[in-house]
């Protein structure tokens, strides 16, 4: 990749939460390279643990796939993508009305590499407290 224009990054935004919204896990990781690196502040809050990083294809499917299954209903709403240089922010309503951006580093594909992912509290001025892990209600996990 290489510098990305305005027009291609809304549409790698575009299918990036289509893929999401259709809750189709192999479409989501097609978006993602194998040895991709994603951090997060909900990390810990959806695999139960410390960790604010989850590294490489396989660790990345398994905590989509948890994702998923907390949030049934979860539906993405992408408001704006930002181009930059092998890399862009997707802008985008999250799951429970949360304000997110991600930065995504493309590889030289046009898949995800690296991702930082960024929340802020609902609605509309944004909150100088901020949100943690412990502000995204789960659902109760799922009977077996």
């Amino acid at each position: 990749m290489s510098k990305l224009t305005d027009q291609q990054a809304l549409a790698i935004a575009r299918e990036w939460v289509d893929a999401w919204n259709s809750h189709d896990l192999d479409r989501i990781m097609s978006h993602y390279a194998d040895d991709v690196v994603l951090t997060s502040p909900l990390v810990g809050r959806i695999l139960g643990g410390p960790q604010t990083s989850v590294r490489g294809g396989t660790a990345l499917r398994a905590y989509f796939r948890r994702g998923l299954e907390a949030f049934p209903d979860l539906k993405f709403t992408l408001w704006t993508a930002y181009p930059g240089q092998d890399s862009m922010i997707v802008n985008y309503e999250s799951v429970r009305g949360l304000r997110s951006a991600e930065f995504m580093r493309l590889d030289a594909t046009g898949r995800v590499r690296e991702v930082v992912a960024h929340y802020a509290e609902p609605g509309g001025r944004p909150s100088t407290r901020g949100v943690t892990p412990e502000d995204v209600p789960l659902p109760a996990p799922p009977a077996f």
